[in-house]
């Protein structure tokens, strides 16, 4: 009596949860083997897609059929498809299983492979399921292409968004997600800023909540549908292209756009911030002063309790205490506070670091400006050759179409150069304020606090040589007021007044009041 084992499979979780398929499968195979004296070893039930044989069951039951040859005659189910809807794996599998003595076989569809021709209908049992599978596959595609041109978001919603059906069941949709849209909308905004990067903003987004892998982070940071729009890939002769979605964006195109450039390394980025303790400010604005690197910082387990280090990272060995460098760099930031008598005298000094500044942004505006100019002109150039007929009607749609992309693209950079339409008087009375209390402010500040008081001061690295600190240069308009505070100091001091340029026809007037001769000297001059 033959030997034989069922193989049973389903490719959806309806069928395998309501169980009609399995059952019927069961039933007729049972019949099969009662009618014809076979023996049943095993029921194998599968409900993995039969594109290929990664499927658990089967893998198990391969292993089983190389451990207990010669055990097994036949392997029964009830069509080809149940065995494979992929032909080149489907041969390959039938070769291994008859080197291990079993012969697969359809009881619907039943071949005598001991007849050359039956070769030829086995392809077309194997084949027909294949093409019927990229059949459905191809409408589908097609279909969620489709529904993508039409701003339509396919697919689980991204992180911040989840996916909802209107009120009569049929459509469905993508609407944002708090706390998670808020949470995605600070990532943007603080990757825009630059102020750190990418990994570290990572981390701070998991402490506010969000939960999320570091691969669908990056994925999710590229993604357009977060300013309201649906990305179409590229697809035979159809270009790639951007769709307004019907959904709504959690931030502004603009914001994207800057994202992007800054991820691309297209945009300037500012001094990186690094998640520091509070005991180590410094960490990252130090460098060494036998090897130029930049010192970091880390604590030390004492007896009693944690000590703190700012230290280099190579073998120099250079090593300081971080409690003893934070109190000379406190000392050394008092240097830079302006006296208060003198506090109006500074303000010109920083208008004009505040117009040095805003020149460059009023620069690019004029450039991008230009630019969206000349390809304006491009386009009625292009026009103008239609018409002549110099060019044809799709080399100008195409001419349009990129020069069209070139001016969106100058458009988004356009609304992110800022434009000054404000007064900067109350900028500058609080700026005067806080550089009055610079001192207090970093003293008293959060560690955050204290490493934008360092950075806005010196924009370059501090070398610590154990006993002070060294800079090569310091914000412009730091340098001014401490110059001019300088200076002030030494004339109210009386050490350094300048009075070479004083008229020497003035009478010194010595202990008597001498307003009568100054009256008359005046007169007569």
């Amino acid at each position: 009596m033959q030997v034989a084992d069922l193989y049973i499979r389903v490719s959806t979780d309806d069928q395998r949860d309501k169980g009609f398929s399995q059952r019927s499968q069961e039933e007729v195979l049972r019949k099969y083997c009662d009618r014809n004296f076979i023996q049943i070893r095993h029921v194998i039930f599968e409900d993995h897609s039969a594109k290929t044989f990664n499927r658990p069951q089967w893998n198990k039951l391969l292993m089983d059929w190389r451990k207990k040859k010669h055990q097994v005659d036949l392997l029964l189910f009830t069509k080809w498809d149940r065995f494979s809807r992929n032909a080149g794996d489907a041969y390959n599998m039938i070769s291994i299983i008859r080197k291990l003595g079993i012969e697969p076989q359809a009881i619907e569809q039943p071949l005598d492979m001991t007849v050359p021709e039956s070769k030829i209908m086995m392809a077309v049992y194997l084949a027909v399921p294949e093409a019927e599978n990229d059949r459905r596959a191809l409408n589908i595609f097609y279909g969620m292409r489709r529904a993508r041109k039409e701003g339509r978001w396919m697919g689980t919603a991204p992180i911040g968004y989840q996916n909802k059906t209107d009120e009569t069941g049929k459509i469905k949709y993508i609407a944002p997600f708090p706390p998670e849209a808020d949470i995605m909308k600070w990532v943007f905004e603080e990757i825009a800023l630059s102020r750190f990067n990418t990994e570290q903003i990572l981390q701070l987004a998991r402490k506010r909540g969000l939960n999320c892998s570091k691969n669908n982070f990056w994925v999710a940071i590229r993604n357009p549908v977060y300013c309201g729009k649906i990305h179409i890939p590229k697809f035979r002769d159809e270009e790639s292209l951007f769709v307004q979605g019907k959904h709504e964006g959690i931030i502004t195109s603009t914001l994207f756009y800057q994202v992007q450039e800054v991820l691309d390394g297209r945009k300037k980025k500012q001094r990186t911030k690094i998640v520091v303790d509070k005991d180590l400010p410094l960490r990252g604005f130090l460098l060494c002063p036998r090897c130029n690197r930049v010192l970091t910082g880390s604590a030390s387990k004492g007896r009693n309790r944690h000590y703190h280090y700012y230290h280099c990272i190579t073998s120099c060995g250079c090593r300081f205490p971080a409690e003893h460098a934070n109190q000379l760099f406190s000392k050394e930031l008092r240097k830079y506070v302006p006296q208060s008598p003198f506090r109006q005298l500074f303000r010109p000094a920083l208008e004009y670091y505040f117009q040095a500044q805003t020149k460059h942004a009023n620069d690019e505006r004029n450039s991008l400006l230009s630019q969206i100019e000349a390809y304006t002109d491009l386009i009625r150039e292009a026009r103008k050759c239609l018409f002549q007929q110099k060019i044809t009607p799709e080399d100008f749609n195409e001419s349009k179409k990129e020069y069209e992309i070139s001016i969106s693209k100058l458009e988004e950079r356009l609304v992110e150069v800022p434009q000054r339409n404000f007064s900067i008087e109350n900028i500058l009375e609080k700026g005067m304020e806080n550089m009055s209390r610079m001192d207090l402010l970093y003293e008293s500040g959060e560690v955050e606090t204290q490493r934008k008081i360092i950075g806005s001061i010196f924009p370059e690295k501090l070398i610590f040589t154990g006993f002070a600190y060294r800079t090569t240069r310091v914000n412009y308009a730091v340098q001014l007021i401490y110059n001019m505070d300088k200076a002030f100091m030494e004339k109210e001091n009386g050490t350094s007044v300048d009075i070479s340029n004083l008229s020497h026809q003035v009478i010194p007037l010595g202990l008597e009041p001498r307003a009568h001769t100054l009256k008359v000297y005046c007169s007569t001059n």
